[in-house]
């Protein structure tokens, strides 16, 4: 049995329910550009709301992390990946949730006690030593000397600067056919974590005050990919059946066998899979030079360029092969991949068209500098220029001018890559800021008028707009629709006032609880239908508005203040892009 339903079944027998995936591109979350956490999309019912399943859940959620893409192609990173989670929200603490754990792993995974190993908090000037994991891990078995007690840097979980915070234990697993250690040492590379339980047991306010929480939660996550490897006893992820068939693909296509050609074909095989699940999100993201489209040209085209070094013919519909092995592994489990199939064939295939024709513009490029080199030397700018404008690694860009007995300056190259790097780390990333403590009192007002503004855009554009996405931050909200032209001065000002009216009039903003099918069958609207458990929070504006979200949101719309539109742009294929602001 495949591990996730190992995992769910485990779970929902310890009376926990099963919630969906998120998608991939987070709502109402500027932070981050992807759910980069199975704990994420939780967010609001750590911080206290209700969750429409219960206070025991259980999930797989779709993870997407790039800040560290230059990793790729070593035998343990992905850029996409799938988490496992079970949470308790104000229900059990450290001792079930341990115990579920050693369980799971000892039980039902059959993994031996000797090979697991545990990190506790061990405690500072604030908060005493976590003396009651380290116990339940020793009534359990594990002996005093596989138990390390590790700073708040490796065993403590907050968010940002302040809200809920506590203690985390980690379990390791020994990945290595040598004698187990006696003792445990966090240090060993052959000791791989696991498994993380976080105990929500403290808040720590903006003055750096830590006091308990009344209402305790746990949060723990398990990494897919890496279990996957230990339980099938490779250190190369790639070898595992989660890759297995894909890598496969690419042998036949290349016509080249995986041994000596590993990293190109673990960057493809990554890099494919992580644009296959941008693609088939609900929030219809297309290559482009922002934001997630940004992220997805990157990937697709650099599976382009180790694809070329694998000599694949690259006028062929080689992409198209390796995505269908793709999702015909993940349409059990995700029904969006086999939903929008057709559309990330599209994808894929017509940003291979355009990189294939940047490439040849990048080979004149290439020819028009080096004619004007005299000094037989082809500077930084020139070089990250064929590299950033035309998608020229580094090693082409070398490898043509040795041809022209030119030297490139590589280090100068990367120096400059490396800000680049910061810059892109920092946008695709951003550690999460805010995290729990992210929905302030203005937030809150820019959510409820996303609301209003999706209401208004179906009665002055089309009944049919559909919101595709929207970003919120304290200064600013933008909303992305489904549109096929420019809003008009006269549209844009029509929407702006029906909305200004509504906030006027003062409407109540109401909510209930209520089966998924009811929901949709009252003519809810929804966004992310895929994401939603059986029962869901459905929020009303008077008779204007009714849509399936999370929240929060303001109690009445005259709380809002006067709404200004201050740009309507493109966002991507058929998706329109509206940025305003409340006054």
């Amino acid at each position: 049995m495949n591990l996730k339903d190992l995992y769910i079944n485990f779970f929902i027998e310890k009376g926990h329910k099963q919630i969906p995936s998120a998608p991939v591109v987070p709502e109402n979350d500027p932070s981050v550009l992807f759910n980069t956490a199975g704990m994420q999309p939780l967010v609001p019912y750590l911080m206290g709301q209700a969750h429409p399943y219960g206070t025991r859940l259980c999930d797989y959620q779709k993870c997407i992390r790039t800040n560290d893409l230059e990793s790729i192609g070593d035998k343990t990173h992905h850029t996409f990946f799938e988490m496992l989670g079970n949470w308790s929200l104000g229900d059990y603490f450290k001792q079930e949730s341990i115990s579920y754990s050693f369980e799971f792993l000892t039980k039902t995974l059959n993994i031996p006690i000797e090979k697991l190993a545990v990190t506790v908090f061990e405690g500072n000037e604030d908060i005493p030593r976590d003396e009651v994991s380290a116990n339940i891990w020793k009534s359990l078995g594990i002996s005093e000397n596989k138990i390390a007690y590790l700073d708040a840097s490796n065993n403590f979980w907050i968010a940002g600067e302040s809200g809920p915070c506590g203690p985390d234990t980690e379990i390791f697993y020994f990945r290595s056919n040598d004698e187990v250690p006696d003792k445990f040492d966090p240090n060993d590379e052959r000791w791989v974590e696991i498994w993380n339980n976080v105990f929500m047991q403290y808040n720590k306010d903006v003055n750096g005050t830590i006091t308990e929480l009344p209402k305790k939660n746990v949060d723990t996550g398990m990494g897919l990919e890496r279990v996957v490897a230990v339980l099938e006893g490779v250190d190369d992820n790639y070898k595992t059946s989660v890759w297995k068939d894909i890598i496969n693909t690419i042998e036949i296509i290349s016509g080249k066998t995986y041994e000596g050609n590993e990293k190109s074909m673990r960057i493809i095989a990554d890099h494919i899979r992580t644009a296959v699940f941008i693609s088939a999100d609900p929030s219809s993201i297309k290559p482009s030079n922002t934001d997630q489209g940004y992220i997805l040209r990157r990937l697709i085209r650099r599976a382009i360029r180790h694809a070329k070094k694998l000599d694949i013919a690259i006028e062929s519909d080689f992409e198209q092969s390796i995505a269908n092995a793709i999702m015909d592994k993940y349409t059990k489990y995700y029904k969006e991949i086999e939903d929008n199939r057709q559309i990330v064939l599209d994808v894929l295939k017509e940003e291979k068209n355009k990189f294939n024709k940047t490439l040849e513009k990048g080979l004149r490029e290439f020819e028009k500098i080096t004619s004007k080199i005299t000094n037989n030397k082809l500077d930084k700018d020139n070089a990250f220029k064929l590299y950033d404008t035309y998608g020229f690694p580094i090693e082409l860009t070398v490898e043509l001018a040795n041809e022209l007995n030119i030297e490139v300056d590589v280090d100068g190259f990367n120096e400059k890559y490396k800000q680049h790097q910061e810059l892109s780390r920092t946008a695709s990333s951003g550690k999460f800021k805010g995290g729990l403590a992210g929905n302030d009192d203005v937030e809150i007002k820019y959510h409820t008028a996303t609301h209003l503004l999706n209401a208004a855009l179906k009665i002055v554009v089309d009944e049919n707009v559909h919101q595709k996405g929207s970003n919120i931050t304290s200064e600013r909200m933008r909303f992305d629709f489904s549109c096929d032209h420019k809003l008009s001065d006269e549209e844009k000002d029509n929407v702006q006032t029906l909305v200004n009216k509504w906030i006027q009039e003062g409407i109540d903003v109401t909510k209930q609880e209520m089966s998924k099918e009811d929901a949709i069958k009252s003519g809810a609207e929804c966004m992310f239908i895929e994401k939603y458990p059986d029962v869901v929070t459905v929020y009303s504006i008077g008779d204007i508005s009714k849509e399936l979200c999370g929240g929060p949101h303001v109690q009445n719309t005259n709380e809002l203040g006067e709404f200004i539109i201050k740009k309507e742009e493109a966002s991507s294929s058929g998706v329109r892009r509206i940025k305003a602001i409340l006054k």
